[in-house]
């Protein structure tokens, strides 16, 4: 057992205590009774606080989106989890409890929404509402409950006549900068806001429609990175109630195709950003503050709009780190200096989020799957876990939040690898943490919103 704050804070209060027993030998003063019983207390409740390990435990949640795949031909057969290079993750998992967690229910689409609410213990049955309205909190939409909000990406399709004719040929129109993307936002608002509906701008591809006095009823809206490099015939919106989402779609193309930001971007090499894509539909719903659930004070780490409104929805404190992109080129140090900070000033409980290992899913990128891991490890997971080593105790979970297969280029719904390491009760592992590793422990929790509940309670 450590000498920390806890312990010492005990001792000192039981002193006292001790005195006083010694002193009411010889008294009889009411108040002095009062003082004692009241000292008493005091020793009690910082006793039970130590044993628990609650006064100066710290909790971090590693959480590296998409992480988890399949074998891949060529990384030998192995999937980006094992080829790459990454100590720290397989020292914590030498001693650490590793097994497999449903984070998405089946049933659910398997987005990062769900499956993050799920990671963070608020079980989708109960919370989830849609994936826009969680970004349209972030930034700053003050929802009615009438409102319907809806992600919209710009994309990138191809140029035949015919809208319906087209591909999507990056659901991300090249990374496009969220300066760029603005500009391109501001002025569609200005051909389609009204009563109805407002665009707004969020970062880099990730933007907002909001739908007043609208309807969920709108059928079947695809994720476009779940059809890139696909034609879009199949994947349009069909629903009568979709008219007008589909007519907004259609006309941004024309307004968009030949705008100077389009042109410019074209001239550079890089893809237009010329058609709006509407999906991921919902309403407002409130959260359980993160305090009241776990009585702890948490902070929320991410690039990711969708991410940053679950913490402000949750009552989080959610970091803006400079230069944190969502990409591999993200700065990992300013998340992983983000974290230490939010810890020395008194949070308990700190989520890293790293869209990365996703992003590179999405495109096939295979060696930069790779290279996005081992750069969590790195310089993020490597210098948090040594500024972990200053408290009494620490926990850590590191996790994926779904797969994203580089084979099929969108999520999965399959069971995830995690690790939990304690520093106060390590225990037997495994060897190179991954995907295998993880099934062969046997561990299997079946609902995802109680890894949480496991990660903090043990």
């Amino acid at each position: 057992m450590s000498t920390g704050v806890g312990q010492i804070c005990a001792q000192i209060a039981g002193d006292i205590y001790t005195f006083l027993g010694r002193y009411l030998l010889q008294n009889s003063l009411t108040g002095i009774e009062i003082l004692s019983e009241l000292c008493y207390n005091v020793y009690e409740v910082f006793y039970n606080a130590f044993e628990r390990k609650i006064l100066m435990t710290k909790y971090v949640v590693m959480l590296c989106d998409g992480m988890a795949d399949y074998p891949v031909e060529e990384l030998g057969g192995k999937s980006p989890m094992e080829a790459a290079y990454k100590p720290t993750m397989d020292k914590l998992a030498k001693k650490a409890t590793v097994g497999l967690v449903k984070s998405v229910a089946d049933g659910l689409k398997p987005g990062s929404d769900v499956a993050n609410l799920s990671i963070l213990g608020y079980d989708p049955a109960i919370y989830y509402s849609g994936r826009s309205p969680l970004e349209a909190g972030s930034i700053g939409i003050d929802m009615k409950p009438t409102d319907v909000s809806f992600r919209c990406n710009l994309v990138t399709l191809s140029d035949e006549e015919n809208y319906e004719d087209k591909t999507i040929l990056d659901y991300c129109a090249d990374d496009i900068s969220t300066e760029e993307a603005r500009i391109l936002i501001e002025f569609l608002a200005q051909h389609f806001n009204s009563e109805e509906f407002q665009l707004y701008a969020g970062v880099s591809y990730r933007h907002c429609l909001i739908w007043n006095q609208g309807t969920l009823d709108v059928g079947t809206l695809t994720p476009p990175h779940d059809i890139t490099g696909k034609p879009i015939k199949e994947y349009i919106p069909s629903h009568p109630n979709a008219a007008k989402l589909y007519d907004m779609m259609v006309k941004s193309y024309d307004l968009l195709k030949d705008h100077p930001v389009n042109k410019a971007r074209e001239a550079k090499g890089k893809r237009p950003a010329n058609s709006m894509w509407f999906w991921g539909e919902g309403v407002r719903k409130s959260l359980m503050p993160f305090t009241e659930k776990y009585g702890l004070k948490g902070s929320i780490i991410s690039a990711v709009d969708l991410l940053k409104g679950i913490g402000k929805f949750s009552g989080m404190n959610v970091v803006e780190v400079e230069g944190a992109t969502g990409y591999i080129d993200t700065n990992f140090e300013g998340k992983a200096q983000a974290c230490i900070d939010e810890l020395a000033n008194g949070q308990d409980f700190v989520y890293i989020h790293v869209e990365a290992p996703d992003e590179c899913g999405h495109r096939h990128e295979i060696e930069n799957k790779k290279r996005a891991i081992e750069l969590i490890d790195e310089k993020i997971l490597t210098p948090v876990v040594a500024a972990l080593e200053q408290y009494d105790d620490y926990k850590v979970l590191v996790c994926p939040d779904h797969p994203t297969p580089l084979s099929l280029r969108t999520h999965t719904n399959d069971p995830i690898p995690f690790l939990i390491y304690h520093k106060q009760d390590e225990v037997e592992g495994v060897d190179g943490w991954s995907e295998r590793t993880a099934a062969e422990t046997g561990l299997f929790i079946s609902e995802g919103h109680t890894l949480m509940e496991k990660f903090l309670g043990e």
